[in-house]
């Protein structure tokens, strides 16, 4: 596997290091943190450890953060009982409870009249398009800008965001919704009363801990301008394309987007058959949205701001990260422009 090139970060981040040895210590505490002995308030305090650290990574501070067992959960705990407008560019864990009636440009961008009765996602998984969140939005996906971008729940104004720890380094199987201080939430899952009363299960120390590592890992990232370097490589990746394809589309490359996301539509090109045939040559790309990629049709994201069947069905997305370098983006384009024109020989012959 060390041949390989991984440019699926917004799928999910490799497993940061600081994550997986707060992991391992977490394994080795015995106690229930809901235990009130000293084995159970070791492990209550690494628990709220976590939560603190994911709190002031996301500039939540003096919100509540619940942990779930991923964004999905959380979707489904802050929406259940909502009744919420949203975009059809919303992850499908958010439109199962919105009605998908707000509309969006073609570049992706979504207009909401009424934020206290919507729901808006911070940046698009599939073509990273960055959205400008109206003051007192009532849910906001943050799961894709979170580490990525300079983000701020409490500037935000919003009453509920949801987030994710396997997208920024943590470990796969947790979340959380975070929500205003004295916002009224309906537990959907019922028993022993943790997480506020509002999530009932014994937590999940172990993911927990390496989420709250890998939060604080992140905040750090931004800080020193890692981000920055991955729009450069991005910019880099995008004009090559542009000089060996000219006719294929960079979706949304005029407006604001995640510093590590692009989204190419080669129309009639199947994203299928790209993502195919880039892990044949051991690069991992993806088509779509890695919870749907997997269905066999075409982008729902990309149907909504106004293309058309075959080209919603000829995409690919490429996620950077912290650790993809120059070679590997050239290796990538080498090997896209070489199927590239495989597939012109073939449609003219």
């Amino acid at each position: 596997m060390s041949n390989r090139v991984y440019l699926d970060y917004n799928a999910t981040a490799p497993l940061r290091e600081p994550a997986r040895s707060a992991m391992l210590a977490a394994m080795d505490l015995v106690g229930n943190p809901s235990s009130v002995h000293a084995e159970g308030r070791k492990a209550k305090a690494m628990l709220e450890t976590a939560r603190g650290q994911v709190a002031t990574a996301l500039g939540a501070d003096g919100a509540d953060v619940i942990f779930t067992s991923g964004a999905t959960e959380a979707a489904a705990l802050g929406l259940a009982n909502a009744s919420l407008t949203c975009s059809a560019v919303e992850h499908d864990a958010v439109t199962s409870y919105c009605k998908a009636t707000l509309l969006c440009d073609e570049q992706g961008l979504v207009d909401v009249p009424s934020p206290s009765s919507s729901a808006l996602q911070y940046a698009n998984s599939e073509t990273g398009v960055v959205q400008s969140i109206p003051k007192d939005i009532k849910f906001c996906d943050m799961s894709q800008a979170f580490g990525k971008l300079p983000i701020a729940f409490n500037w935000t104004g919003a009453q509920m965001a949801v987030v994710s720890a396997h997208k920024i380094g943590g470990p796969k199987g947790v979340g959380a919704l975070v929500v205003k201080r004295g916002t009224e939430i309906q537990a959907q899952i019922k028993g022993g009363g943790q997480e506020m009363g509002r999530r009932s299960g014994t937590e999940n120390l172990v993911g927990i801990a390496g989420f709250g590592a890998a939060a604080v890992s992140a905040a750090k990232d931004l800080k020193t301008g890692v981000w920055e370097e991955i729009v450069i490589l991005r910019d880099f990746l995008e004009n090559a394309i542009a000089e060996v394809d000219p006719s294929t589309i960079i979706v949304s490359r005029q407006v604001c987007r995640l510093p590590n996301t692009c989204c190419l539509i080669t129309s009639g090109w199947k994203g299928e058959t790209q993502v195919m045939q880039m892990d044949l040559d051991n690069i991992a790309v993806s088509a779509g949205s890695a919870c749907s990629s997997g269905k066999l049709k075409s982008s729902e994201v990309l149907k909504a701001m106004g293309f058309d069947d075959v080209a919603a069905s000829s995409s690919i997305r490429i996620s950077l990260g912290p650790d993809t370098t120059k070679g590997e983006v050239d290796r990538f384009i080498g090997c896209w422009a070489e199927k590239r024109n495989k597939y012109q020989l073939k449609r003219a012959g």
